[in-house]
């Protein structure tokens, strides 16, 4: 005998309270508790998977596992090498950002193999019309429009497909629970049903997820600790780039990168994107420098737009897109405090060019850079890179993996590059000028000259 009783679980952080709160005491957010029905049992009944006894570690076949190549470069980067037999991957982005259409076009290029692609938002007409504009000579590409979970487990139990992918998890419901469609406990309840599936059968499921109005996974901190993988797809859709990170993985690193373009016949890969993100028409312009930076294990060069101008209002405006607000905030202190230039009175707006968001505090001297040049409204030299961590004192500190940002730059045309002092590399190994400095001061004298 089971019985039904009822818990209110937080969407924001999966907290969970026997009655509904108006605050999440553990996060701090207001309205975020959901109803969730829950099933118990009153007896002792037993488990409908087959349980297994316990292994001593060193009984264990510790052989790499064989991974699933999806025939797509940055995929199989952000995936660690691609994907791994009996995984569940979330991907997850914003309306119309191109999360169904990377997952579609991923199975088109599968040649031979099976795969499933089951849906709950489109018919199977609609399917057809998108996969038409899209690059790929699909021979084994299965559609099914269905909202039953248990139909299309039964459709892959029959089908045996390599992979499967689910668009959307918030459109899928199960028979056993007495839950709307999109609800907290259905959404749970589906995800951990294809988990035990995707184990037992070792196929893997990519899982299409919806995202809330604060821009995190729908429904999500419960589906992010069931799945092995969590892609996010982002972008701004008035740009034609789009980025796919992964903020968790266990079978591989979260700091990978992966970079698409958006063309009318679908997402292209952007293989060498220092190309693409630097504009040709920068001579003779204020306020843009030139930053050596990383993301995972990739180099690439981006362009660093900076504003200055007079404040309109009492209160300056700081504003910045692609770069964390509050470390702006911290440069400016720098660059008042440490070099002497005032701008209380400024507005002071920066921009990433391309849409890209970066974090890697090896771009701090160019976003100063960027900084004094508009403000003295004097361009930079065109073919001068920029990299350097700054610190609170003022100094410019070491950053990690130069030998890299030195020969993206090299193998762009740059003349020379201004690096940290103190990096421990042979400079001979560079037919690139390199330029180390120690502070702030002195790279501004090499790069503002009336």
């Amino acid at each position: 005998m089971a019985k039904l009783k009822s818990q209110y679980v937080c969407s924001s952080c999966g907290a969970k309270a026997p009655q509904l709160l108006g605050r999440c005491p553990v996060c701090g957010e207001w309205g975020t508790y959901e109803e969730e029905v829950v099933e118990t049992s009153t007896s002792k009944g037993i488990s409908a998977r087959k349980s297994t006894a316990p292994l001593r570690l060193e009984e264990i076949n510790a052989q790499e596992e064989t991974r699933i190549d999806v025939h797509n470069g940055e995929l199989n980067r952000v995936l660690g090498g691609g994907l791994v037999p009996g995984s569940l991957v979330l991907l997850g982005g914003e309306p119309g950002i191109g999360k169904s259409t990377l997952a579609l076009q991923m199975l088109m290029q599968q040649g031979e193999r099976r795969t499933l692609y089951a849906s709950g938002e489109e018919s199977a007409r609609q399917i057809k019309l998108r996969a038409e504009r899209l690059a790929g000579q699909p021979t084994n590409l299965f559609l099914l429009a269905e909202t039953s979970l248990e139909r299309i487990l039964d459709q892959v139990r029959e089908l045996k497909p390599e992979i499967v992918v689910i668009d959307s998890i918030q459109t899928i419901s199960t028979e056993g629970l007495e839950a709307s469609i999109g609800s907290l406990s259905q959404v749970k309840e589906c995800a951990v049903r294809i988990l035990q599936f995707a184990k037992d059968e070792n196929i893997p499921f990519i899982l299409i997820g919806h995202i809330n109005k604060e821009g995190s996974l729908a429904g999500p901190k419960v589906l992010e600790h069931i799945v092995d993988t969590v892609l996010q797809f982002e972008g701004d859709q008035h740009y034609m780039y789009r980025i796919l990170r992964a903020q968790k993985n266990r079978f591989g690193s979260t700091s990978e990168l992966g970079i698409y373009e958006m063309q009318q016949g679908g997402l292209r890969e952007v293989t060498n994107p220092s190309e693409l993100l630097l504009s040709t028409a920068r001579d003779g312009l204020s306020g843009i420098a030139i930053a050596g930076a990383i993301e995972g294990v990739r180099p690439f060069l981006i362009e660093v737009q900076a504003l200055v101008s007079s404040a309109a209002y009492g209160t300056p405006q700081r504003s910045s897109t692609g770069f964390d607000p509050r470390r702006l905030n911290m440069l400016l202190a720098v660059l008042e405090k440490r070099v002497g230039f005032k701008l209380l009175q400024k507005d002071v707006f920066l921009n990433i060019a391309g849409g890209l968001r970066v974090n890697d505090p090896a771009i701090d001297l160019a976003v100063l850079a960027a900084v004094l040049s508009s403000n003295m409204d004097i361009a930079l030299d065109a073919d001068t890179a920029i990299t350097g961590e700054v610190g609170l004192a003022g100094e410019i500190r070491p950053v990690a993996r130069i030998e890299q940002r030195i020969r993206e730059a090299e193998k762009l045309g740059f003349s020379r590059m201004i690096i940290p002092a103190g990096q421990r590399l042979n400079t001979k190994d560079f037919k690139i000028q390199l330029i180390e400095v120690g502070k702030v001061t002195d790279a501004f004298r090499l790069l503002i000259k009336k």
